[in-house]
């Protein structure tokens, strides 16, 4: 074969090769946006776990543990779950009239109203050096057994099934200020992981309410409502665990003698009120309490109208539980959203919109009411399930940035009390609404059987509602994570000092012994 016919082949075969490297690099392009799309899927499953590591690392593992019980567990599935099991126990066993039930609710946030005192005893009556430790030890046991004279004793009288009930309540408010002045503390220390540290908490209890309100329809249908109660027994020993497994610094100046107690009380005292004082405290704090006590609770006027076979949609126990547990997965969406695109948006923008949106979706409960959304066709199991999913993702969007404001708010070193003395200003908000709520039922004769002027009551609390936009004035413009007060405001004209106070969670070897 001479050269030109050897050219000739070599021409013929490089057409051949250039369309098999082609080929061969299409499938590799092909190949690997296969490939990142899988990776970009695994790493989206995989970011909520990276997260989590990261939080773990920068603050403390048993600490993170400990939001997941006491948030999760503790007041997401039990505060679900109590909540719709004890609206079928006054209802059904205790057969009380709407309005009285509206006062009993409000009795049992009495022990959320005394969060500060609870704060005051972790944060200045350690025991055996401890000053958390044994506050969740005291929570669980009071917690569960109240729950079980509640559940256990038959025909119980009203004021005592109260008592017993506010006993869970206590339990519960105990256990939340105990991991509160946890979440202060590292709120104040890691500044810019308190946005994440309160988005973890609203994930918690969201989920948790999710188990809780699943599961409370059907328990209540096989066990009965008062059977349904000893359920929340559970809860209360993983809560007396937690206080023997989280991590706490022991205090290496054990506080002894009452007159030393007692020194150390009238600080803690004094310095919640040399910070009450300061403006940029006392006006959002004013303006929580408002939104929260204008926003009157009709909630249970609405429950006995959803269960009612006459007047009602009749919806059964096992739809009502469904109803609240879509609305906890709701919930979750609206901390996603939070934690997605709002942390950085400065408080007052965020809370004026916030509440804007939460007075115009509470007219969907004066539709409802009204029963139009028949004349539109919409089935009421649709309507109600879209009316409390829109409900609650606005209600965690308007909620998270108040606890993220609360904590900036915080002087280190009474961080537990002061924190616990916000969100008793925020619990006697809801008592307020949840009084004025039974008041308004009452005065417009709304009963077991007669929801006649319902509606007439829920279009006053949106009215109520839209009328606390007129102090968005005393939110601050600032940044969710700017320092609001003065780091030395207990310091400055006193010799208190701050680590003297307070739980140590981020190890510090030279402040105190490991124990």
């Amino acid at each position: 074969m001479d050269s030109l016919e050897k050219q000739g082949l070599v021409e013929e075969s490089l057409p051949n090769t250039s369309q098999q490297s082609a080929c061969i690099s299409n499938k590799t392009n092909l190949h690997s946006g296969e490939t990142c799309k899988k990776i970009g899927i695994f790493s989206v499953f995989l970011e909520p776990f990276q997260w989590l590591q990261m939080l773990s690392s920068q603050l403390n593992p048993t600490f993170i543990f400990g939001i997941f019980l006491v948030y999760g567990l503790n007041l997401g599935f039990s505060g679900s779950f109590f909540k719709v099991v004890t609206d079928y126990y006054w209802k059904d066993v205790q057969k009380v009239q709407p309005s009285v039930v509206q006062l009993y609710i409000g009795i049992y946030y009495i022990p959320w109203i005394m969060k500060p005192v609870w704060g005051l005893l972790t944060d200045v009556f350690p025991i055996k050096g401890y000053r958390r430790r044994p506050y969740f030890v005291i929570a669980g046991v009071l917690g569960g057994s109240s729950a079980l004279m509640v559940a256990l004793i038959g025909n119980l009288p009203a004021t005592l099934a109260l008592v017993c009930l506010m006993g869970v309540a206590a339990g519960m408010a105990i256990a939340d200020v105990t991991i509160d002045a946890c979440i202060a503390r590292n709120s104040i220390e890691v500044r810019s992981l308190a946005p994440d540290m309160q988005s973890l908490c609203g994930l918690c209890s969201s989920a948790g309410a999710l188990i809780g309100y699943s599961t409370s329809g059907f328990f209540v249908h096989h066990l009965g409502a008062q059977g349904a109660l000893i359920l929340l027994a559970v809860p209360p020993v993983f809560i007396t665990l937690l206080g023997f497994v989280i991590h706490e610094m022991r205090s290496s100046r054990l506080d002894s003698g009452k007159q030393k107690a007692m020194e150390t009380l009238g600080v803690a005292i004094r310095g919640m009120y040399q910070t009450i004082k300061f403006p940029q405290v006392w006006k959002p704090s004013l303006y929580m309490y408002v939104s929260l006590a204008l926003s009157i609770s009709t909630h249970e006027g609405q429950f006995y109208w959803y269960t009612d076979p006459k007047t009602g949609p009749a919806f059964s126990q096992e739809f009502v539980g469904a109803i609240y547990a879509v609305g906890a997965m709701a919930s979750m969406v609206g901390v996603l959203i939070y934690h997605k695109t709002l942390k950085e948006v400065p408080f007052r923008n965020l809370l004026f919109f916030a509440q804007l949106l939460y007075g115009t979706s509470g007219m969907l409960d004066v539709i409802f009411i009204k029963r139009w959304n028949l004349v539109l066709g919409i089935p009421d199991s649709f309507f109600v399930i879209t009316e409390e999913c829109v409900s609650r993702i606005i209600s965690r969007i308007r909620w998270i940035p108040m606890i993220v404001l609360s904590t900036r708010l915080c002087p280190l070193g009474i961080e537990g009390t002061f924190f616990a003395l916000l969100m008793c200003i925020d619990s006697l908000g809801s008592l307020t609404s949840k009084w004025a709520g039974g008041i308004v039922l009452h005065t417009f004769h709304v009963t077991r059987t007669d929801f006649s002027n319902l509606w007439l009551v829920i279009l006053i609390r949106n009215i109520l509602r839209f009328a606390t936009l007129g102090l968005i004035f005393l939110v601050p413009k600032a940044d969710q994570s700017d320092a609001l007060i003065p780091p030395d405001i207990l310091t400055k004209n006193s010799s208190v000092n701050p680590d003297d106070e307070g739980l140590e969670l981020v190890p510090k070897i030279d402040k105190a012994e490991e124990v």
